[in-house]
């Protein structure tokens, strides 16, 4: 297992790119993006050794990336089979259907209808957030609120575990990475804890983090609390 979460070096725009499309599948990744955060998570419960980890450095990418790798030159992308595809939602079905490994999308017919709303939503309830994030404490809540209901009502619709459709999931994947950063920077930015009257989201985020191929991927918070403060900081300027 120790192979599997092995993470090499993080390249910048001084590292040599590895061996590009020698028929090795590689996802690069950010350690620090939510994005590609949930598909080196699947990756990893998956049991997907196989796919090498290429972290990139987000604030000194390599040139080569954007050039010879993915032109969007953004992470998470997947280099597969002589091409390389982007997109973190469209990788989680990806490798649904490319790989082995544990399933990550329900079959069960009510469960999957629950899915596909929850992982429509994900967009809505991530932009709620960073429009909420430079705004002044009382606001931010408030403003934040409706979405964090919407998951701590949702997570009681199946009784059958502690995850959005009750079992582990690809929606719990979809959310993690960002309720993650939330809840680390909230009430460190705007005195504002998100789990405070939400006990199922403060006890999913618990159960979260007990699985080993998710929490292996998580990184420390304040990293995060330095990330966005230096965000605002540049969106004030």
């Amino acid at each position: 297992m120790a192979a599997l979460y092995a993470v090499p070096p993080t390249l910048t725009s001084k590292s040599e790119p590895p061996p590009l499309f020698d028929g090795t599948t590689r996802l690069y990744i950010s350690v620090l993006c939510p994005y590609a955060q949930r598909v080196w998570s699947a990756r990893n419960i998956k049991g997907l050794s196989e796919i090498q980890i290429v972290p990139i450095d987000l604030e000194d990418r390599p040139a080569w990336y954007k050039e010879k790798v993915y032109p969007p030159n953004k992470v998470p992308s997947l280099e597969h089979n002589g091409k390389v595809i982007g997109e973190s939602m469209d990788l989680l079905d990806y490798l649904e259907n490319n790989f082995g490994g544990p399933k990550l999308f329900p079959t069960d017919p009510a469960k999957k209808e629950a899915a596909t709303e929850l992982l429509k939503y994900t967009d809505t309830f991530t932009q709620t957030f960073y429009v909420a994030l430079p705004k002044p404490e009382p606001e931010a809540a408030q403003e934040t609120g409706p979405a964090l209901d919407y998951l701590e009502n949702a997570l009681g619709k199946f009784a059958d575990g502690p995850f959005f459709l009750g079992q582990f999931s690809v929606v719990d994947i979809a959310y993690g990475p960002f309720v993650e950063r939330f809840q680390a920077v909230f009430p460190a930015l705007k005195n504002y804890d998100i789990t405070v009257g939400r006990p199922k989201l403060l006890k999913w985020i618990q159960e979260l983090h007990k699985i080993e191929g998710y929490a292996k991927t998580v990184a420390d918070p304040e990293k995060f609390v330095e990330a966005y403060r230096r965000r605002l900081a540049n969106s004030a300027k």
